[in-house]
């Protein structure tokens, strides 16, 4: 069966604060860990009080320092928002303290809005448009040394400088991501959950066209999906509310914590409303194990996805919980019974 993977955002909720998200999200990835799941993805966003986390190495660290068998990375780190220098750094200080168990999953937007973008790069060259491929080369040469000569930084050193970077991960939603990922020889990670590109053309384009490098010999490409799974259709239904008004408000620029069920379900939705709901729901699967697995088989299989990767947005945190069991038992990964 498919491996599975989880990515988390820290949710932050209306009876949830920020503080007790991320200590959720480390219940949770313990969770994970105990039913077999793959890797624990954390996300990088900045100022939405819906999102708790808005640095994933600082995250990755507490996590994998409290789990075993799980691989932890970022999904991801918004390359833009930071000088390559200190990801490499901050990433080998994370593959030194856990050999073998870190990911360093990348990003080309910002994840967030125009002026905290700014606030964040203010320090930074000043440069403006898309850069991303400029860091990302910047980021492997602080791996291989292949500077040019005289360049000023071939006396500069990312340390440790005894243990190399964590695998590269490349992050994205278009066309253009896909074809980059096979380009470089990278991995490769697919957003469906908030895609509008096809999944299916992306994540085959990326398999076909892959190229080995010295960073992989063979494509790898994960389809990120999310997933509501409760013991009945009519429970991951209600469990899902909230996910269906979130985004609902999300389109509006409403970036709110997550509703509970019963303020989900006391909304006064209109015609409009309803219909955008039910076109945001082809983005979302939800339903009891055999419902969602004959949604989502076809897709995994026509992808040819290696790996799937889960986010699961709930009020209550033991749903989520629960959902991830579920899913973990439909899939055949469990190792042993979570608390």
């Amino acid at each position: 069966m498919t491996p599975l993977s989880v990515l988390d955002l820290s949710v932050v909720t209306t009876g949830t604060k920020p503080a007790q998200a991320l200590r959720n999200s480390i219940d949770l990835a313990q969770h994970a860990d105990r039913l077999g799941y793959v890797r624990y993805w954390l996300a990088e966003h900045h100022n939405l009080s819906s999102v708790a986390s808005p640095s994933p190495d600082i995250m990755i660290g507490q996590i994998a320092a409290v789990t075993t068998n799980i691989r932890v990375g970022s999904g991801g780190v918004m390359l833009p928002n930071h000088a390559p220098l200190i990801v490499a750094e901050r990433f080998k200080m994370l593959e030194a303290l856990f050999p073998g168990r870190i990911d360093l999953g990348l990003g080309r937007a910002p994840g967030t809005d125009h002026a905290t973008a700014h606030a964040l790069r203010r320090r930074l060259d000043g440069r403006e448009g898309d850069d991303f491929l400029e860091r990302l080369h910047e980021l492997t040469l602080w791996e291989t040394r292949e500077f040019p000569e005289g360049h000023p930084y071939n006396s500069v050193v990312a340390m440790p400088d005894d243990v190399p970077l964590p695998p590269i991960w490349l992050l994205g939603s278009s066309d253009y991501s896909a074809q980059l990922s096979a380009q470089v020889g990278m991995g490769f990670a697919f957003a469906h959950h908030f895609a509008s590109h096809d999944a299916v053309e992306a994540m085959t384009h990326y398999h076909e066209h892959f190229k080995p490098s010295r960073w992989r010999d063979t494509p790898h490409g994960i389809l990120a999906i999310a997933v509501v799974m409760a013991a009945t259709d009519e429970e991951a239904e209600k469990l899902a509310s909230s996910m269906d008004l979130n985004r609902l408000r999300r389109d509006r620029g409403q970036y709110l914590p997550l509703p509970s069920v019963e303020e989900a379900q006391a909304y006064p939705y209109s015609d409009a409303e309803r219909a955008s709901i039910a076109r945001n729901r082809s983005r979302l699967f939800v339903g009891s194990p055999q419902t969602v697995m004959q949604k989502i088989s076809p897709m995994i299989v026509a992808s040819k996805a290696d790996e799937v990767m889960v986010i699961t947005a709930t009020y209550d945190h033991g749903a989520r919980k629960q959902s991830y069991s579920l899913l973990a038992d439909v899939f055949g990964i469990g190792k042993q019974k979570a608390a």
